[in-house]
């Protein structure tokens, strides 16, 4: 068979085309893995994903959220000590190219694939809470609906205006959180019967999701009702459309339309609308037995430092940090070692046959590029 084929001179098509078909072409590839591989083609190719950001850009597309982002930088240890370029100023320009093109790459590939877990780091408050502690938002941590002998959940203050909505407030695993749904469980009255007839549930209308970072630093500690820190202390980054939420006591899903990059760490969840009234006192509540939060934290590999009066992000990238120690760790799903293994499922990197390193090509100079006419398109 091989026989028959008539092979063509080796050629690189992408340089028969004008520059700027050449980056729509490219732009086309909506996989990081297939960018990586593009990059190390050739020096041309490289310099076509480089210059124009494909990488960044493919990010931007998969996370709106990241257009705050002002620049990235990379880490090399806990010490938070930044690499830092030295040069000529086109050298340096080159540099920060290649930089992005690094970081965005492999947050890109991070956020492809990847199994749900709770992200949820803990309570930071609620807009109110009817008997504190035992109806803390704290309980809502917790899948179980009852603690011993005690039912478990939250209770907002009764309300005579059903349209006064509530928040729900939560510190997540890290500044950078792909959230992919949210799951509420409204509370039921039915274990108190004697003064809840009927057993009531106690859901909302409707629910919203806002997503973004604290303005100031947060301090729970002085806060022990958990009830001052509103919606003025935070900048969100993303919000949700209003879903309407069911009258049953069930968990139920709230799924997002596409994956979110939440920046900053910080979930609110708007509590829209209220159904129930308590025969007691004849005012409307919404209670809630628990919050689940789904998706994945890409800390500690990344993080993010805002500034404040711009609302702008820096993006950083840990290059270097340590594997899990200890066999408990082994099971966390947010160990130092799980994103950097996330990340290299993109190795290896075929090049003309060779396998080639994922850091070895990032660390490549002009010496180890092939020329062009080498590589069979």
């Amino acid at each position: 068979m091989s026989e028959l084929i008539d092979i063509a001179p080796c050629m690189d098509w992408l340089n028969g085309l004008e520059p700027d078909m050449s980056v729509k072409v490219l732009t086309c590839l909506d996989n990081p893995k297939d960018l990586v591989q593009v990059s190390t083609v050739s020096r041309t190719w490289h310099y076509i994903v480089v210059e124009n950001g494909l990488c960044k850009k493919l990010c931007l597309r998969m996370f709106p959220q990241l257009s705050r982002v002002a620049h990235v930088i990379e880490l090399h240890d806990s010490d938070a000590k930044e690499c830092v370029d030295v040069g000529s100023s086109n050298s340096k320009e080159w540099d920060t190219l290649e930089r992005e093109h690094r970081v965005y790459a492999f947050l890109a590939h991070a956020c492809t694939s990847f199994p749900a877990s709770d992200c949820i780091s803990g309570a930071i408050s609620a807009s109110s809470t009817d008997n504190f502690p035992e109806e803390s938002i704290n309980n809502t941590l917790y899948p179980s609906t009852r603690v011993g002998r005690r039912a478990s959940y939250w209770s907002s203050k009764g309300q005579n205006n059903p349209a006064v909505p509530e928040m729900l407030t939560y510190k997540l695993k890290s500044d950078l959180i792909i959230i992919t749904e949210i799951n509420i469980h409204p509370f039921q009255g039915k274990y108190f019967t004697y003064f809840q007839p009927g057993q009531p549930i106690y859901s909302a209308t409707g629910v919203r999701f806002h997503m973004g970072h604290a303005k100031v630093p947060i301090d729970v500690e002085s806060d022990p009702m958990k009830e001052s820190c509103h919606g003025d202390k935070f900048e969100w980054t993303y919000t949700s459309q209003v879903f309407p939420m069911a009258q049953v006591d069930c968990l139920q899903t709230f799924k997002l339309p596409e994956p979110v990059l939440c920046i900053g760490g910080i979930l609110q969840i708007e509590l829209v609308g209220r159904v129930q009234r308590q025969e007691m006192d004849d005012l409307f509540y919404i209670c809630v037995s628990h919050v689940e939060v789904k998706g994945k934290s890409l800390g500690p590999a990344f993080s993010v430092e805002t500034n404040a009066p711009s609302g702008l992000f820096v993006l950083k990238r840990q290059i270097k940090f340590n594997q899990p120690s200890s066999p408990e760790n082994k099971f966390n799903a947010n160990s130092t070692g799980d994103l950097e293994r996330d990340v290299r499922e993109m190795l290896p990197i075929v090049l003309h046959g060779n396998v080639v390193d994922f850091e070895e090509y990032y660390e490549w100079d002009d010496a180890d590029y092939e020329t062009d006419e080498e590589f069979v398109v």
